[in-house]
């Protein structure tokens, strides 16, 4: 707007593309989750424990958890980008489980007959230890990923510092604060009291109470016969675990591998391909054309065409375009009920069958500053020196090949080996005699037919910029540039087809190398209902068939993805070494941590079998996901491993400590997980 007041008359502005509204967009669902997270917990304790004051303590909870995560980000220098953010949401969750922890277990050594002071004391002695065990979890499972190394490091290490400041905060407030509100705003439940007649809102509340309340008794009492039952079948339960800890391989093993998923992050990409040695205003042509077919998509809300630029090499070419479309804002999309994958498929649909020049539909880029901003690179290097035309005749028949392979869609490269040129030879005889030496004869040619830089000068309190060219009548034809004069040693005005032959010639109008080798790049994106890891594996099948003499190789967010390998896997095994560890040293025991440890693989089967359901991949926000799972699962292990121990240590048998234990913190357990959810 101020540079507005300075525009000259009927000139405006719009702004096509804000890059701010991708993230202004995730910190609106952060205020959306945190919203939600706050209606729920006040409706999963109103609906438990029937007690409005009780709702109070986790609300009180989160903000000041969240204030504390938000000190130690700008700390350690993080910002508030879509990692961060998606660190907070799952932070809300684990904020909220250990208020709830807290506040149910006050509320029912309320109901047992203590006074709200004497049940908040009782109810620290009884959860204390489990909160802490719960924390040095949840930290544990995360230390590992500080060491992971490259994008994948990235990722994780935002996570655990977000999570794990979250949750320590979180451990002070429920030692500290939620038992010191609970002991202030919890009141007494007498037995027998009774509500006031003419309150009717009350007795239909107290009559839903009492009706849950005789509800969940049953469903407890079942549940603790159904535990009896099992917990007294060791060897029946030994065989299942064996199935299912059979099933959670298998399930990772036929869930497809991904890495970093694209996002909706406001806009896609249009690259255009004329035939070799297009103009630059047929460029112009192809690209407004392709702009007025794509335009009316419902979403898409403007273009920005860039003619004679390469987008997949960046840099410049006439008969290449590259043309951006961002879209409508998030919330008009919303409304209007247009996903970013609809907007993607009717993108693909216009430009099928364009018979004017190669269009490509590619999307944002998934990680910025990666070279390629979009799909999956592969490098074709040739290690025999071929011609180039050969090689690039060998990368189009690898290319045909995977455009026909199931799973694989817009491969594609832009390098072609027939843009025509002109070849100049230079006499150098004949030019040694005219007294030109050669390097001058470059230097003419760079001048009139590129330009040259001359200067800068200043008039009237402008800079102006001097560059020298020949005008567009003297360098149209051969004849023209033949015509050329460039100077000689004694001075005189020598024409350059005086001392030069000219020739038509074909050829790359750029050689790219990799590994210092001749290479040609190979673009390519994964079809829809299959994985990256999908793609890698039949690009490299369909590579090795290529001619002796040629290698493959990955770059950018291809390369990043081979080169993390199973990172996922080792972060699982080391996170759930150190969890052991954790509570081996806390309970003093080899044997209890194990009651703790075998609960995961079950909660990571459930996990991957939705996964599939939905026709995901396992990517990296998968993982980091199951990394979190991994914490959340033994966390409700924790609360029953550690009241069956105190039941133990109080007299009971094993057997009875254990079905006592989930019976008694099944509550909690279901209002920390509907809580999470």
């Amino acid at each position: 707007e101020q540079l507005k007041t300075r525009f000259p008359k009927g000139l405006e502005y719009s702004v096509i593309y804000n890059p701010t509204e991708f993230i202004a967009q995730s910190i609106d669902a952060v205020y959306h989750t945190l919203g939600e997270a706050m209606i729920l917990v006040v409706i999963v304790i109103l609906v438990f424990l029937q007690s409005w004051r009780a709702a109070v303590i986790p609300i009180i909870a989160i903000p000041v958890s969240l204030i504390g995560t938000f000190a130690m980000l700008a700390a350690v220098g993080y910002s508030l980008n879509t990692l961060s953010l998606f660190g907070l949401v799952l932070a809300i969750g684990i904020v909220v489980d250990d208020a709830i922890v807290v506040v149910e277990n006050v509320e029912r050594n309320i109901e047992g007959g203590l006074s709200p002071i004497e049940a908040s004391r009782v109810s620290m002695d009884e959860v204390s230890a489990a909160l802490v065990a719960i924390v040095l979890v949840l930290c544990a499972v995360f230390i590992p990923t500080l060491f992971i190394k490259g994008i994948s490091g990235a990722f994780y290490q935002q996570f655990a510092v977000t999570i794990s400041t979250a949750t320590v905060i979180s451990l002070v407030l429920s030692l500290t604060l939620s038992p010191a509100l609970a002991a202030m705003l919890l009141k007494p439940k007498p037995h027998g009291e009774q509500v006031a007649s003419g309150n009717r809102l009350r007795r239909l509340g107290h009559g839903f109470a009492g009706r849950f309340n005789r509800g969940f008794e049953r469903l407890a009492d079942r549940f603790a016969r159904l535990t009896a039952t099992l917990v007294r079948r060791p060897k029946s339960m030994l065989a299942a675990y064996a199935v299912l800890l059979g099933l959670t391989g298998l399930m990772f093993w036929i869930t497809p591998g991904g890495f970093i998923p694209h996002q909706d992050q406001g806009y896609f990409l249009a690259v255009a391909q004329l035939p070799p040695g297009s103009s630059l205003e047929r460029t112009d042509a192809v690209a407004q054309d392709v702009a007025k077919r794509l335009l009316p998509i419902k979403g898409i809300r403007g273009a920005v065409m860039f003619a004679g630029f390469d987008g997949g090499s960046q840099t410049n070419n006439s008969n290449s375009a590259a043309i951006y479309f961002p879209f409508d804002s998030f919330a008009d999309r919303e409304k209007a009920g247009v996903s970013y994958d609809h907007i993607m498929e009717q993108a693909q649909q216009a430009v099928a069958g364009y018979d004017k020049a190669r269009i490509f539909v590619l999307p944002a880029p998934t990680v910025q500053g990666i070279v390629p901003a979009f799909g999956y690179r592969m490098m074709i290097e040739d290690r025999e020196d071929r011609p180039y035309a050969q090689s690039v005749a060998d990368t189009y028949g690898l290319m045909a090949k995977a455009n026909q392979t199931e799973g694989l869609r817009q491969v594609f490269t832009l390098l072609e080996a027939s843009t025509p040129r002109i070849f100049a030879d230079i006499d150098r005889r004949k030019a040694a005699l005219l007294g030109v030496p050669p390097e001058r004869v470059f230097s003419t040619l760079q001048t009139y037919l590129g330009s040259a830089f001359i200067n800068d000068f200043n008039l009237i309190g402008r800079t102006y910029h001097v560059t020298a060219q020949a005008d567009a009548s003297y360098r149209n034809t051969v004849a023209d540039v033949a015509d050329l004069k460039t100077r000689s040693d004694s001075g005189a005005m020598v024409p350059i087809g005086a001392i030069s032959t000219f020739r038509d010639k074909t050829g790359p109008y750029r050689v790219v190398r990799y590994n210092l080798l001749p290479a040609i790049e190979l673009d390519g994106d994964v079809a829809p209902g299959f994985s990256t890891g999908n793609y890698l594996t039949a690009m490299e099948k369909l590579a090795a068939d290529l001619p002796a003499g040629y290698s493959a190789e990955w770059t950018g967010i291809a390369y990043e993805q081979k080169a993390a390998g199973n990172t996922a896997g080792l972060v699982f095994a080391m996170g759930t070494l150190f969890v052991f560890l954790v509570l081996a040293a806390q309970y003093e025991s080899l044997v209890l941590p194990l009651a703790v440890i075998l609960i995961v693989p079950m909660c990571l089967l459930a996990a991957m079998a939705g996964v599939n359901l939905r026709g995901m991949d396992n990517n990296i926000l998968t993982q980091i996901g199951l990394v979190v799972l991994i914490a959340l699962a033994a966390k409700n292990a924790i609360l029953i491993v550690e009241f069956a121990r105190q039941a133990e240590d109080q007299g009971s048998s094993t057997i009875d400590a254990a079905v006592h234990a989930a019976r008694t913190r099944l509550r909690p357990i279901l209002m920390t997980s509907f809580a999470f959810i």
